[in-house]
């Protein structure tokens, strides 16, 4: 499990396009990037993290004209809020560069040379489709696939252009895709680009004459360079590259032999980056990136992001009302990368409640301000002789570290949270069983120490395997468990391995919640600063008539013409009645003097887990049930079943032979509703 941490790894976001302000689409390739880049660090990896903005083309110039602005004072104002954003979002980059920098601009220009020395540029004239919004050339074929409002916004133009010889450049990156098959991620994508290039490739126009504003061609500034060639350079030029060896230290450092580079972008933006970046690079002589990762798109509570909706949300909003690490560890959880997903801030509380405040937050207080604090002086106690139970949790462990570094290795973040809570959970569970509070009542000490030192040191490993997704709240959890902040230095590995090196005697430092529950009135007010409703749930438009008032309009309209239903049916309304919601098993236990009972704590994403009593105690083990998605009636009114209060009913199927509660495969959030 070891890192090789002589590794130098080198992330990148894409450079973004300044002709907009900031949203969490730019935030979420950000804070990937940058939880790769905290990753590595912990790893020991010499590390450097780049993101910036690109600021030349066409669409830059017209829109700056549109403003009465020159173009370099446009993107001098609209640059630093994207710099300001990521700082927002505690992102850690290295370097911030902007394509109008004179650094950049020269190192774009020795590329088109060393293009131009191997032969691959010439001289023409470019005739067809451009789309000036894309910054990209389109094809007939391509042209006739766009829709009529696409069409219009793209143009003819027909003009001098430099073209670079991409079509004899097919069978060389077949070739290199064939010899680097992780060379695109995920596998479908790199499918596609691979069905692209073996489906021939044209000649690449790389210069323009119908604008000014761009690198300007060595020895013909008539020309422009293509903003994409302009654009893509800025991987190598924030290393000071291209360069001749021993030039420039962080180029032979992180695009030398023996590094990693992985570009993290958009997958509207593939092509540029598995087809044309390689050619180019492979025309300069200069080995392609190691890896691109394309992720997919968010939409914003099940609508895509777009001006006439107003749902582009910048992340500043967001920061001031979750919290930075709730808006990080939301974004790298819900989301399976490489994926298209969908923000809903109902889904961030929900995550909230479930996993962070009644999970890991609960665990923290629950051991270090109740059973340490009251029970052992607040000092961490000596671990004792390993039970059964304790050897367990130990094989947990070790299993959620490996498994968690394995997956951020392969860039899989939402897998390695998935990994690391299956600790937290495991913990909980010890918890629940081993019962601290009724060992401390009976005065078992020396138990009572050997199951507060496994909680605590489970959480120290949770405390360094969190730090890339919420370096905050590791940093609180730590000072807690009175340790120090994690001090990451190249060459030192500290993901977890070794279990109990958390010192015997640490004095713990209890605090205020890690994770603070949130009242429903709380909630409700945070939804109100968004324009939602009380559940999370997008409000009507203005003018719109109330859901109640449109529900008895089209019951109305319906008693006119109502036919009876057929014998053995239910209305739609009816269905619609019943609120299926689901929820996650946190504990289990059976009902005492009952053979059938068991007594269930549901997460529904609310303010605390419901208790449900279910008549399933002869088809299942209490532990068989703990963590698991079930689906859950969550408006049937309460009812006292074996002297016990049940809110809700857990659905299940049954035959004459078999029995099964109804499960949910996907992490779906506790509290979404089921249809």
């Amino acid at each position: 499990m070891a890192a090789d941490t002589t590794k130098p790894f080198y992330v990148t976001t894409p450079i973004y396009y300044v002709n907009d302000k900031p949203h969490i689409g730019h935030a979420y390739s950000t804070v990937a990037a940058d939880v790769l880049a905290r990753y590595a660090r912990l790893r020991g990896r010499p590390t450097r993290f780049l993101t910036g903005t690109d600021e030349h083309g066409q669409k830059i110039e017209e829109r700056a004209k549109e403003l009465g602005e020159d173009p370099a004072e446009f993107v001098d104002r609209m640059s630093p809020p994207f710099k300001e954003a990521f700082e927002q979002l505690n992102c850690s980059f290295d370097d911030y560069i902007r394509t109008t920098e004179a650094r950049h601009e020269s190192e774009v220009q020795e590329l088109w040379q060393m293009l131009e020395a191997s032969g691959d540029i010439y001289l023409g004239e470019y005739e067809g489709w451009y789309s000036v919004a894309d910054e990209a050339f389109i094809t007939e074929t391509e042209y006739e696939e766009l829709d009529e409002v696409t069409k219009k916004k793209v143009k003819r133009v027909a003009e001098p252009s430099y073209f670079f010889k991409l079509s004899a450049y097919g069978e060389k990156l077949l070739e290199f895709y064939e010899a680097h098959p992780d060379f695109v991620q995920p596998a479908g994508r790199f499918n596609e680009v691979k069905a692209f290039v073996k489906g021939g490739l044209r000649d690449l126009s790389i210069s323009r004459t119908s604008f000014t504003w761009g690198v300007p061609v060595p020895g013909d500034e008539k020309h422009v360079m293509y903003v994409w060639l302009d654009a893509l350079t800025n991987y190598i030029s924030a290393l000071g590259g291209p360069a001749d060896p021993g030039a420039s230290p962080l180029y032979d450092k992180f695009w030398g032999e023996g590094a990693e580079q992985v570009h993290i972008v958009g997958k509207d933006i593939l092509r540029f980056h598995a087809v044309y970046w390689p050619a180019f690079l492979l025309s300069a002589g200069i080995t392609p990136p190691t890896r691109v990762w394309a992720h997919g798109w968010l939409t914003i509570n099940g609508e895509k992001m777009s001006k006439r909706l107003g749902n582009f949300i910048p992340p500043k909003p967001l920061v001031d009302a979750f919290g930075v690490d709730v808006v990080r560890y939301y974004l790298m959880r819900e989301v399976g990368f490489g994926q298209d997903g969908d923000f809903a801030h109902k889904h961030v509380l929900a995550r909230y409640n479930g996993e962070l405040a009644n999970g890991l937050g609960n665990l923290l207080n629950r051991m270090v301000t109740s059973i340490v604090r009251k029970q052992l002086d607040g000092k961490v106690p000596e671990p004792g002789e390993p039970t059964e139970d304790e050897k367990q949790l130990l094989l947990t462990a070790q299993r959620a570290a490996t498994e968690a570094a394995k997956h951020m290795d392969d860039v899989q973040p939402h897998r390695a949270l998935e990994k690391i809570w299956e600790l937290v959970g495991a913990t909980n569970r010890y918890v629940d069983q081993t019962a601290p509070w009724a060992l401390a009542k009976n005065g078992e000490t020396e138990k009572l120490g050997r199951v507060a030192y496994t909680v605590l040191e489970a959480l120290r490993w949770v405390s360094v395997m969190i730090a890339p997704f919420m370096p905050d709240k590791a940093k609180g959890l730590r000072e807690q468990l009175g340790l120090d902040d994690l001090a990451v230095t190249e060459g030192t590995d500290h993901w977890p391995e070794a279990w109990g090196e958390l010192p015997v005697g640490t004095q713990t430092q209890p605090g205020d919640p890690l994770f603070p529950r949130l009242h429903p009135k709380e909630q409700a007010k945070l939804f109100a600063g968004f324009g939602l409703g009380p559940d999370g749930e997008k409000l009507p438009a203005e003018g719109d008539a109330p859901a109640e008032a449109k529900t008895k309009t089209k019951k109305a309209k319906k008693s006119k013409k109502a036919e009876p239903l057929p014998e053995g049916c239910i209305a739609f309304d009816q269905f619609l009645a019943v609120e299926l919601r689901v929820g996650l098993v946190r504990s289990a236990e059976p009902v005492e003097g009952s053979d059938k009972l068991l007594k269930l704590a549901i997460d529904l994403g609310e303010e605390k887990p419901r208790q449900v009593v279910a008549g399933i105690r002869k088809h299942y083990a209490p532990d068989d049930l703990v963590d698991k998605r079930v689906v859950v009636v969550a408006n049937l009114a309460p009812r006292k079943i074996f002297g016990l209060e049940s809110q809700g009913m857990v659905l299940a199927a049954s035959t004459d032979d078999a029995f099964s509660v109804l499960t949910v495969e996907a992490e779906i959030p506790p509290g979404t509703r089921a249809s």
